[in-house]
């Protein structure tokens, strides 16, 4: 094992373990190095790697923290990482969108207060019928993103927010090449919301399948 991947090992089993909590401030550099048998060289390079993926907070002038560790922090990676993914992998992330984001809406409508029903509702009023296509994939982020953050799982929602970079692509070219998808995108985000408003969790579910599967449906007839 590199000295780094070693140095970074033992900082995350001191995290892992509890010995380091979210929001303690780590040892000095020297201090730290020699517990756990490292160079300061090596300590360096780990602490700067973590960093990156927001396990670490480096302060100038004050010391290196762990930060709070929450999943939306930890997941923001994801959505760097998946950006680099080249479009013949969309239908991957998408199938896994199907997976999830279903399970997510039918959470949803059993937890989606009247306070965010009625700002989705606002959403959809404020588009309009004819919405250009990037006015109408912003608004699809937005509005699902706001169900997902209904089910009350941060986790769930991190990792859907963070798959949303190739889908969006997508989107975008399906709703330049397929004459229909700006009307049945509406009408299924209009099914939707109703099922939620009707707490009905199977219905949520179902037309939440139904949203994603004509996009990959589409997609695949065109790759």
């Amino acid at each position: 094992m590199a000295v780094t991947d070693e140095a970074i090992e033992k900082i995350k089993g001191m995290i892992v373990s509890g010995t380091l909590r979210p929001g303690d401030r780590l040892p000095k550099e020297s201090e730290l190095a020699a517990d756990l048998g490292l160079s300061r060289n090596s300590l360096r390079e780990a602490v700067r790697a973590l960093s990156l993926i927001r396990i670490l907070d480096v302060r100038q002038g004050d010391g290196t923290y762990v930060t709070s560790l929450d999943p939306q922090l930890l997941l923001e990676a994801l959505s760097f990482v998946v950006d680099f993914h080249r479009d013949d992998t969309v239908l991957e992330f998408l199938a896994v969108r199907r997976i999830l984001e279903p399970a997510a809406t039918a959470m949803a409508a059993l937890r989606i207060s009247e306070q965010q029903l009625h700002a989705l509702t606002s959403q959809l009023d404020a588009l309009g019928a004819a919405p250009s296509v990037e006015e109408l994939v912003a608004c699809d982020l937005e509005f699902h993103r706001g169900i997902v953050q209904s089910s009350g799982n941060s986790v769930l929602c991190s990792l859907l927010d963070g798959l949303s970079g190739p889908t969006t692509r997508a989107r975008i070219w399906r709703g330049l090449t397929q004459e229909d998808a700006v009307s049945r995108t509406l009408h299924e985000h209009r099914a939707i919301l109703s099922a939620l408003r009707d707490r009905d969790a199977e219905a949520a579910r179902s037309w939440a399948t139904v949203h994603i599967a004509s996009v990959e449906q589409w997609l695949r007839s065109t790759l």
